[in-house]
């Protein structure tokens, strides 16, 4: 008898927030998280991310522009949010047909970010290809809750 118990769901969401794969290995899909934390690796690596991330954090905005292959990370938003959708819908609870909306606008609006991070100026700033993006989650999750709660509610009415 296993004394296996599925986590909970903002246990195995956290864990993907900290690594892409790591709420996969929790709700015991082994290759599914080994897939997911292989695909952020090769990301990471070849985007330059962990230096982008390091300049972008000690203010040398321009370096982390500069070390940046942007043609990488654009791989990065959809595969870090659907690593988040997908450990949080494994994960024991019951599980809304439309959860998966908030996470697809984070990533839209997260890649929209990562666009604009070269050139976009917030009173006279350019945040770069790290800071932008993050910020761009919060219009991206707000936006999608929005309509998530809006299909919810019609869906509702229907029935």
């Amino acid at each position: 008898m296993s004394c296996y118990k599925k986590p909970k769901k903002h246990e195995a969401l956290l864990w993907s927030i900290a690594l892409p794969g790591f709420g996969q290995f929790l709700n015991r899909r082994l290759f599914k998280g080994s897939i997911l934390i292989l695909l952020e690796f090769l990301v990471n690596v070849l985007s330059n991310f962990n230096l982008a991330i390091i300049y972008s954090f000690t203010g040398e905005i321009q370096k982390a522009i500069d070390v940046t292959n942007f043609q990488w990370l654009m791989f990065y938003p959809c595969l870090y949010m659907f690593a988040m959708w997908d450990a949080y819908r494994d994960a024991e609870g019951e599980i809304n047909p439309y959860s998966y909306i908030p996470f697809v606008f984070g990533a839209f609006f997260i890649t929209i970010g990562l666009i604009f991070s070269t050139k976009l100026k917030i009173m006279g700033v350019v945040f770069g290809p790290v800071i932008l993006p993050i910020l761009s989650l919060v219009p991206g999750l707000t936006i999608g809750f929005i309509i998530y709660h809006i299909v919810l509610t019609m869906n509702y009415r229907r029935h």
